[in-house]
Order: C-alpha cells, then sequence, then structure tokens
C-alpha cells in the first residue's frame, strides 16, 4: 500500500511538472556576436548534464550545454559566439543569467538549430531562411523572435519576426547596436504555485505516517 501511495504520488506530481525546453531567440550576426537562446518553459529544473547544441550537421555533442547545470522553470540561458562576459557586457545582463561562449559551429543566414538531450534525443529543432519569403527573418542585428507561443517547436520560421525595441519580448538595443531580448521570453511558463509543493510534502509526511505506524 505504502509503495503505491508513494508512486501514485510522484507519478501525479510528475505529470504537473514536466520539462519544455523550446529554442526561443536566436540572432546570426550582429552587435559582439550572434546567439541561441533556450528556455525551459516547464515548471520544473531541467539538468542539462550531457546536453548539446549543433547546427544543420545535426551532430550530438556538437556544443556541450552541461555548463548550464541545472536551469530553473521559466529560465533562459545562452550561448554565443564569443566571450561569456564580453556577451553580458554588451547586453547589460546580470551575473545570474547563464551564458556559454566561445562555440565554434557558427550559424549562418540560412541554417537550423537543433538542441539535444542527455540521452541525445532531439528536443527542438527550428530551420530558417534568409529572408520571410525563404522561411524565417533575416537575424542580422535584430534577433529572431517567436510570434506566439504556438511557434515554439513547431521548426516553422515563418511564425518568427524580427526583434523591436520595446516589443513583446521587452528588446532592447546592446551597446553595440544590436536589438534583442537575451535572457529572458515572454512565453516562460510560471514557476509552480506554493499549494503544488505543499501537496507534495503532505503527501511525504503521511507515506512517513503510515510507514511508522507499520513498522
Amino acid at each position: 500500500m505504502n509503495k503505491l501511495l508513494a508512486a501514485l504520488l510522484v507519478a501525479g506530481f510528475a505529470s504537473q511538472a514536466q520539462a519544455d525546453v523550446r529554442i526561443t531567440e536566436w540572432m546570426y550576426s550582429g552587435g559582439s556576436g550572434e546567439f541561441i537562446e533556450f528556455t525551459n518553459l516547464g515548471t520544473s529544473a531541467v539538468d542539462f548534464t550531457g546536453w548539446s547544441y549543433d547546427d544543420d550537421s545535426r551532430l550530438v555533442g556538437g556544443f556541450d550545454l552541461s555548463g548550464f547545470g541545472l536551469v530553473g522553470a521559466g529560465e533562459s540561458v545562452i550561448i554565443t559566439e564569443i566571450d561569456a562576459a564580453t556577451f553580458r557586457l554588451d547586453w547589460t545582463l546580470a551575473g545570474s543569467v547563464k551564458v556559454l561562449g566561445g562555440y565554434t559551429n557558427n550559424i549562418g543566414r540560412a541554417d537550423e538549430l537543433n538542441l539535444f538531450d542527455g540521452a541525445g534525443s532531439l528536443v527542438d529543432r527550428l530551420t530558417y531562411g534568409d529572408n520571410a519569403a525563404a522561411g524565417g527573418p533575416r537575424t542580422q542585428n535584430f534577433s529572431g523572435r517567436a510570434t506566439s507561443a504556438a511557434a515554439l517547436g513547431a521548426n516553422d520560421a515563418t511564425l518568427w519576426v524580427r526583434s523591436s525595441v520595446g516589443d513583446v519580448e521587452g528588446s532592447y538595443a546592446s551597446l553595440s547596436g544590436a536589438v534583442a531580448s537575451p535572457g529572458v521570453t515572454a512565453f516562460a511558463a510560471a514557476v509552480p504555485e506554493p499549494e503544488t509543493y505543499a501537496m507534495l510534502l503532505a503527501g511525504l509526511g503521511l507515506i512517513g505516517f503510515m510507514a511508522r505506524r507499520r513498522a
């Protein structure tokens, strides 16, 4: 009975806290350097150990993302071709924003972004062109942003547009003149309500109480 209750409790909590990581912004050229942003849209932290990124070569392990460690619910993280400190300075980002610099498989005007989890499974892919007619905005000095939540994970760059200062993502100009909103997205899921954790703790307490009675 105790094992069944524990299994049901864990399964129920997990169903409320599914991780859902997506590509949420990219800029192939401009400013101090290109970047790609990933966001945990789920309601629980995700361990990025073993996760990786690659472009259209689609090779698992192309660029190791383990350095992000635990990525919290609603947290956005960034990879860039330049030094992380230089990127933060250009975009006036706080030290709490996780940035991995120095990746070398640079993206082009028309390319593909691939995100893989620790098991090597494809988590998200975005293939884009170099103009609206070819499939997506040209992200030179302006990042690409999704027009709706439905665009995230759909692998349809026609659902993305160029960022503009003051848009729904809160985009702004960097010190070098590029426009984007690295480190934040309007589509981030809300952090689980306190009552969710309260339910989990209460359930664990009940399991402990029943175990003591049985002993």
